[in-house]
């Protein structure tokens, strides 16, 4: 029957419904311990950067829906790292469901790869965040290389350009205006060379517990710097009052010399 002939056959439609039977959690583990660790040092340290903006979602290992086809294929796992900009902060989220969010789709993403995942990382995954995503930065590094950083920025006629690494083999990533570069150090009790954030003037980016630790620091520093300053204080003082004395004994002696020699100390 045609609409014609049906007039009611518009006022009957109704727009597909979108699924609410979605999977948020696979049930795979992340590679390692290192590759959980080198995901949270990314979240945390720039959660604890920007901890005064709430207009941004930054998430990771979790699953980003953007399309019927995905949910059908369940093929898709989401990206070790992510970072949405201009979004509400302060929602809770599950994961990143693109059509409940505006169809915003995340500004960065970074990989954490293996050997066993490498391929598809700067493969179908890179693809998939160029042309489907249009992601502005993408990275990958295997937290077992310390060599193995890449990154990508998409260029104007939205294809990604790959990026050249600074002096110290940091990579920029536009988007964030920051630096994603290597550091070695000790986190969560495991030595490793870590992919961490840096600022524009090369400071490193640093974890809640780093920061604490550093404000401890600052205040015992600070602290010192005033004990310091009192007891130069006081020494000044003693000194001060030591060169009184010994100004007061040099009077009384030459007052006494000059008893000595008949002469009226009163002159003094």
């Amino acid at each position: 029957m045609t609409t014609e002939n049906n007039p009611t056959a518009f006022v009957d439609w109704e727009p597909p419904t979108p699924p609410t039977d979605l999977i948020f959690d696979d049930g795979e583990p992340l590679e390692s311990n290192r590759h959980r660790i080198g995901m949270n040092v990314l979240i945390r340290s720039l959660q604890q950067a920007w901890a005064d903006r709430n207009d941004l979602f930054t998430g990771g290992n979790m699953f980003i829906y953007y399309s019927s086809a995905q949910l059908r294929n369940r093929d898709f796992r989401g990206p070790d790292f992510f970072v949405v900009l201009n979004v509400d902060g302060n929602n809770s989220r599950q994961g990143w469901v693109v059509w409940e969010e505006n169809g915003r789709y995340p500004d960065v993403i970074v990989e954490l790869m293996s050997p066993s995942t490498a391929a598809i990382d700067k493969g179908i995954k890179k693809n998939l965040y160029e042309q489907t995503f249009r992601t502005s930065d993408y990275f990958v590094y295997d937290p077992f290389d310390p060599n193995s950083l890449q990154g990508w920025h998409l260029d104007a006629n939205q294809q990604y350009q790959p990026l050249t690494p600074s002096d110290r083999g940091w990579l920029w990533c536009q988007k964030l205006g920051l630096w994603l570069g290597i550091w070695e150090g000790t986190i969560d009790r495991e030595t490793a060379v870590w992919l961490r954030f840096y600022d524009v003037a090369g400071n490193l980016v640093l974890l809640p517990e780093e920061a604490a630790a550093a404000q401890a620091q600052a205040a015992v520093t600070q602290a010192e710097i005033a004990v310091a300053q009192a007891q130069a204080a006081v020494a000044e003082a003693e000194a001060a009052a030591v060169r009184e004395e010994a100004a007061a004994a040099q009077v009384a002696r030459l007052a006494a010399r000059l008893r000595e020699l008949g002469e009226n100390p009163d002159v003094l």
